[in-house]
């Protein structure tokens, strides 16, 4: 799940919740879930202190605050504190605790969505797609002057 930032110097006189706080948010939250959530994913849920941009970002507007992966047998959940801290830097626990709920979910989505077997228009990997067609299409411009880019 990627939040884009809605306005540049965010960081500045931040109130950053700390990194246990933010795991033990995680923890209330996934305590919450039915057991058939987790069928199946045997890297579990992790928390990386990592701030992620996507490499299809334009600049350092876009942050992922979680991701569903599935590699060599292994399907795993991975919350990215830095990237939270990033987007919400003044977030108080109960806001930290909301935004935290939903990524939680979205991510548990994907989890469950593919073991389902769910690809086609209205599943979550379809509408994160559209957001990431939307993001480039409001970005064109910023994305053809990246010195990369070699057009069609």
């Amino acid at each position: 799940m990627e939040q884009a930032l809605r306005r540049k110097g965010q960081l500045k006189d931040s109130l950053m919740i700390g990194i246990e706080q933010y795991k033990q948010i995680v923890s209330d939250l996934l305590d919450d879930l039915p057991e058939a959530f987790f069928k199946d994913l045997s890297g579990g849920v992790i928390v990386s202190e990592a701030a992620v941009i996507p490499d299809y970002a334009v600049g350092n507007d876009l942050f992922t605050l979680g991701e569903y992966k599935f590699y060599t047998g292994v399907r795993q959940i991975v919350l990215y504190k830095g990237s939270f801290d990033r987007v919400y830097p003044q977030a108080d626990i109960e806001r930290a605790r909301m935004i935290l709920r939903g990524v939680v979910r979205h991510e548990f989505r994907h989890h469950l969505e593919y073991l389902g077997g769910i690809h086609d228009a209205g599943s979550l990997e379809a509408e994160d797609e559209r957001k990431k067609r939307d993001y480039l299409d409001r970005h064109a411009e910023d994305f053809t002057k990246k010195p990369d880019f070699q057009g069609v």
